[in-house]
């Protein structure tokens, strides 16, 4: 959703969208998302939303802006570190102020071409202390959501087990959740959608689904197991509109918010997909 006129006009618009086509989420940038500084005087604005979302029953949900990198070297990098922990500290501030459920943050990025083992896990331990600097002073009830990834970031955060360690290694865990990307799953090769039923199981086996609070839903313009993240329309892509119905409705994901990040249909937008989304969950129903 755009942010164009404010926090409380993409709310407005969201009502607007729901009486039409029965929106029930949302996702919007907590601030400009080309760069991490942080944004000030938005109380009102933010009221304004949260009040407009909880009349009508909309769910909304934060997205960092895209430098954002969980993995930065505080040692190496100190003022980039500092930058990313405060700016981090300020979407969740907006994201509690809007009334939404987290903050999603992909789960960070591994420039290492020589360390091998040894920089990995200094790549996993600096994504932990940027994680627990964040909420040491985070009290609120917004989560922050760690993202899966697709690959093309040295191959981080590609799989459930990780999403895992992570959580379970942070101090505090419970204010930490999961977004799970179905482009990324599948152009990671964590998710083979003629395998469904497997992810499906180990996501339970693992514990990951019982925290995984919203399914950024899309379709693929690249092959299974490419590690390029390029999204497709829903039912355009390499994945197919039933297989991601299928994902959908599963057991401990079905009513979980639903998000696109796809191209859209022009002046349609994404009613065409939704459309389409709805007649495959009616025709798993049957």
């Amino acid at each position: 959703m755009s942010l164009r006129g404010g926090y409380s006009h993409a709310a407005r618009d969201a009502v607007r969208l729901q009486e039409a086509f029965g929106l029930g989420c949302y996702q919007y940038f907590s601030k400009n998302p080309r760069g991490l500084s942080v944004k000030l005087g938005y109380e009102d604005e933010a009221e304004a939303a949260r009040e407009v979302c909880e009349r009508h029953g909309i769910q909304t949900v934060v997205h960092t802006p895209y430098p954002t990198n969980l993995a930065v070297d505080a040692e190496q990098a100190p003022d980039r570190f500092q930058a990313t922990v405060q700016s981090l500290l300020n979407d969740l501030m907006i994201a509690e102020a809007c009334g939404s459920i987290g903050v999603v943050v992909h789960f960070g990025i591994f420039k290492g071409k020589t360390g091998g083992e040894q920089l990995l896990l200094r790549t996993y331990g600096n994504i932990i202390r940027t994680i627990d600097t964040v909420l040491a002073v985070w009290n609120g009830r917004a989560l922050l959501l760690l993202e899966n990834q697709a690959g093309s970031h040295g191959g981080l955060g590609v799989t459930l087990e990780e999403l895992i360690q992570i959580r379970q290694l942070s101090r505090y865990s419970d204010k930490i959740g999961y977004c799970f990307d179905t482009c990324h799953a599948f152009a990671s090769g964590l998710w083979d959608p003629y395998k469904t039923e497997e992810l499906i199981a180990k996501g339970h086996e693992l514990g990951y689904w019982r925290h995984m609070q919203v399914i950024h839903l899309n379709d693929s313009r690249e092959v299974y197991a490419s590690r390029q993240d390029r999204h497709a329309n829903l039912g355009d892509g390499h994945i197919g509109i039933e297989e991601l119905a299928r994902l959908a409705m599963a057991e401990g994901i079905r009513g979980k918010p639903l998000i696109l990040e796809t191209p859209g249909s022009g002046q349609y937008g994404h009613v065409p997909e939704w459309n389409r989304l709805k007649q495959a969950v009616r025709a798993k129903n049957k």
